[in-house]
């Protein structure tokens, strides 16, 4: 028996594709290249392929042009033991996607003369006045020990934003900055963000601050530094400032109804790596993670890339101001910064990072080059959610799935096929 949820759920999808499928906006303004629908559809193709053979259990897909749906399928299920359908509300863990988030809710206090670039860390978060930088070394005896130095200049804002705090995952950085971090449990007893901040300043930096782009907890400090000039928590920061305004009924960290939950995707069961991930997640009910921890849905995630590809405002509101995002969507770590790549750099070939989202800055070293255009916006997470902006093609391409070990593969493939429907 279909439930009533699916069958309305299902019925905004008809009447979306059916805007895609009568709209003349896949047909562009002079200047831009027509997008093919008929070439989208090998983007079905390919992810129903994936679902058949049971890599993953579905995904939804979205292509917005001009400020609209031109291609929108919901594709497979959201959880193998329900078999309910995937559906354009289908509630999606979105990880690293939450950084975007965070980033545009920080800058918009920059805006406001409440926070500033240089503004150092300590000032909202005193216990980071006493960081040290971790240097593996060797005893005499030529065992490694770390070596704790301090800091050549303090961790700032733009650090936080940037990736170049020297705050680190459990995951990266040298073994034994690795070692420090998985020998202290962060998330023991439930804890909320101003707790995990001051746990976090208690850990070694895995290098000096402004030296090395490096993936870490960096979005979740500066979530915490929101809440501490906001007097709010994030998430009521965020709902007011972000959500609500911009039609996000449906973003947030913690579910809370059967409904929701009903309504939620879940990875494959033989899905280690997200199973993992997605147990830890749910049960840290009050981590607001600001770095990785918000559920979104197709619908309300194309409202804030909208907004990012207009340059901050969305139907006569204005979220950044124009000189706040070019400051986002600016390369800040390429040629002439002074920072250094690491092994893990996941703006990938070809991209830069400004304040939060990766700026494609050239074709890249590979042979053939990965498809996009130059200037595109772009950002990916650990569960296989993809959000690229496009100014050059005024188009924003969502891909939503829920996995951890396919990603890999399924990610670069849909942007392919995306860039392939692009007719010269």
């Amino acid at each position: 028996m279909v439930s009533r949820g699916v069958v309305k759920a299902s019925a905004v999808a008809a009447s979306l594709l059916a805007i895609a499928a009568t709209s003349s906006d896949a047909q562009p303004p002079q200047g831009q290249r027509p997008l093919s629908l008929e070439k989208l559809e090998r983007i079905s193709d390919y992810l129903n392929g994936q679902v058949a053979g049971g890599k993953i259990a579905g995904a939804v897909v979205l292509v917005q042009r001009h400020g609209k749906p031109v291609y929108l399928k919901s594709l497979g299920v959201q959880d193998v033991t329900t078999r309910t359908p995937m559906s354009p509300d289908t509630l999606f863990a979105v990880y690293s996607l939450s950084k975007l988030v965070t980033s545009v809710a920080a800058m918009m206090l920059v805006d406001e003369g409440k926070l500033a670039l240089d503004d150092p860390l300590s000032k909202y978060i005193p216990a980071f006045a006493d960081v040290k930088v971790g240097i593996d070394s060797k005893t005499a005896a030529g065992e490694p020990v770390m070596k704790l130095v301090p800091p050549v200049r303090p961790i700032v804002i733009e650090d936080l934003m940037r990736h170049t705090s020297g705050i680190t995952y459990a995951d990266t950085g040298g073994d034994l900055i690795r070692q420090a971090y998985g020998k202290r449990d962060i998330f023991i007893d439930n804890p909320d963000n101003a707790t995990v901040a001051d746990r976090i300043a208690r850990l070694p930096l895995s290098c000096q601050p402004g030296s090395t782009w490096r993936y870490g907890y960096s979005t979740d400090i500066l979530g915490r530094v929101i809440e501490v000039i906001s007097g709010q928590t994030l998430y009521q920061f965020m709902r007011e400032r972000l959500f609500v305004p911009l039609g996000m009924k449906d973003t947030k960290f913690v579910l809370e109804t059967p409904g929701e939950w009903a309504r939620m995707a879940e990875p494959m069961p033989h899905d280690a790596v997200m199973g993992k991930s997605e147990k830890a997640r749910r049960a840290r009910t009050r981590w607001e993670s600001g770095g990785g921890g918000l559920v979104s849905t197709v619908k309300d995630y194309a409202r804030f890339g909208q907004m990012i590809l207009n340059g901050g405002e969305l139907e006569g509101r204005r979220y950044l101001s124009r000189e706040a995002f070019t400051l986002m969507t600016t390369d800040k770590v390429g040629p002439g910064s002074g920072v250094e790549h690491d092994d893990n750099y996941y703006p990938g070939d070809g991209f830069g990072f400004g304040l939060g989202f990766g700026v494609r800055t050239g074709i890249g070293v590979l042979k053939p080059p990965r498809a996009g255009s130059i200037g595109e916006l772009k950002w990916d997470s650990g569960s296989g959610i993809y959000l690229g902006i496009d100014p050059k093609e005024d188009t924003v391409y969502i891909l939503m799935e829920q996995t951890g070990i396919e990603r890999g593969r399924i990610v670069p493939t849909v942007k392919k096929l995306f860039y392939e429907a692009f007719e010269d």
